[in-house]
């Protein structure tokens, strides 16, 4: 009485140790969106219903996807970058050390006073670039101004971008258009 068995092999364990991944790199294509439970509700009551009472209301009419707004575009330039960078920190919206590692030389401590003083810090609407000229001071070297509206005022943003070995800009000098404190 010797039986035979035949073993059918069982599955490879996945490693606990990570998450499954997807080896295809193509994406799916858009197709036919699946009914969720509220829909498939919806068709149910739209079934035909015996008359034993009044007539059910029509479904409400479908209402197209909610999408997420477009994403606004980011600015390519060194020089609208660092302005929308500056306004950042200068309005409070940012801490002065998010600044460090785009900063080269006395700009950082340029930064941190003119950022304590708060000079584009306003209550309601924050400010915004307006308006960006630059000059260019040399090879690898740009003098930005820019106009800045905080609320109904307009105000003005100076500063100074220069190229390093790294190929990297980084901001040298920093000046705004309020009187400095006494």
């Amino acid at each position: 009485m010797n039986k035979v068995m035949s073993r059918t092999p069982l599955p490879h364990p996945r490693p606990r140790h990570r998450p499954p991944t997807r080896h295809d790199t193509r994406r799916p294509a858009p197709g036919p969106r699946r009914a969720s439970a509220d829909s498939r509700t919806a068709a149910r009551a739209a079934r035909p219903q015996p008359l034993t009472g009044p007539p059910a209301p029509a479904p409400a009419p479908a209402q197209p996807p909610r999408t997420a707004p477009p994403a606004p575009a980011r600015p390519t330039r060194p020089t609208d970058l660092f302005a929308d960078r500056l306004v950042a920190v200068l309005s409070g919206q940012r801490p002065v050390h998010w600044m460090l590692r785009h900063t080269a030389g006395r700009a950082y401590d340029d930064l941190a006073r003119l950022a304590a003083a708060g000079p584009l810090r306003t209550r309601g609407t924050r400010p915004v670039v307006r308006d960006i000229g630059y000059y260019v001071a040399g090879e690898g070297a740009l003098e930005v101004f820019a106009r800045i509206a905080a609320g109904s005022r307009l105000r003005a943003l100076a500063f100074r971008l220069e190229l390093g070995a790294d190929l990297r800009w980084r901001c040298t000098a920093v000046e705004t258009g309020s009187r400095p404190a006494s």
